[in-house]
């Protein structure tokens, strides 16, 4: 999802806004409606209008003023190919999850160091806690350019959350150690599974 949301946003949707669009992918319904608590956006640092904004300009989603309580967001997603691009709703729902406990330790330093650390993990061999990528895709996911990740990487690497990440200077392409337990660190244990709607 992060590869799709990459080509179909704008170059320059910033980070907030693609964080957002990716738990609106990951959430919405089979009619690609979808309800984001404003508590969650809270947790993840992102309760201000602009990425909002960003992303009813790029006409990616519509927001459903009628149907915005005052504590979720509704929005209909008009990005009508999302659904031939993701997995079923259960599988979104647990991949949702997963985004925001791979981002949560990144969450104090903003919106793009969260994303960043997002790519990272999603890229990570879980066993050897190591990953790579080509700089130029890296960037494009996060809504940056090349020349900005090392900056973001030293400031992942500074916080803990990379054990260490180079650059390698016959390719370019990034390479990095996630620090400690693999599984753990990157938030891939199993989760309880969430309630039935409703219940």
């Amino acid at each position: 999802m992060l590869s799709y949301l990459a080509a179909a946003l704008p170059p320059n949707t910033s980070a907030a806004a693609r964080l957002i669009a990716l738990q609106c992918a990951l959430r919405m319904s089979r009619s690609r409606q979808v309800q984001l608590p404003k508590g969650l956006l809270r947790s993840m640092r992102l309760d201000t209008p602009r990425p909002w904004h960003e992303l009813q300009q790029a006409r990616w989603l519509h927001i459903v003023p009628e149907h915005t309580a005052k504590e979720v967001v509704a929005v209909e997603l008009l990005d009508i190919t999302l659904l031939e691009q993701a997995p079923a709703r259960p599988d979104r729902r647990c991949a949702a999850q997963w985004a925001l406990r791979a981002s949560s330790r990144a969450r104090a330093n903003g919106a793009l160091p969260q994303l960043a650390s997002l790519y990272l993990a999603a890229h990570t061999a879980a066993e050897e806690g190591t990953g790579h990528s080509e700089a130029d895709p890296m960037a494009r996911a996060c809504g940056t350019d090349p020349a900005t990740l090392p900056h973001v990487l030293m400031s992942l690497a500074t916080t803990g959350l990379l054990r260490s990440w180079r650059t390698c200077q016959d390719s370019g392409d990034l390479r990095w150690t996630w620090r400690g337990d693999g599984e753990h660190e990157l938030g891939l244990r199993s989760a309880p599974p969430e309630p039935p709607p409703g219940n």
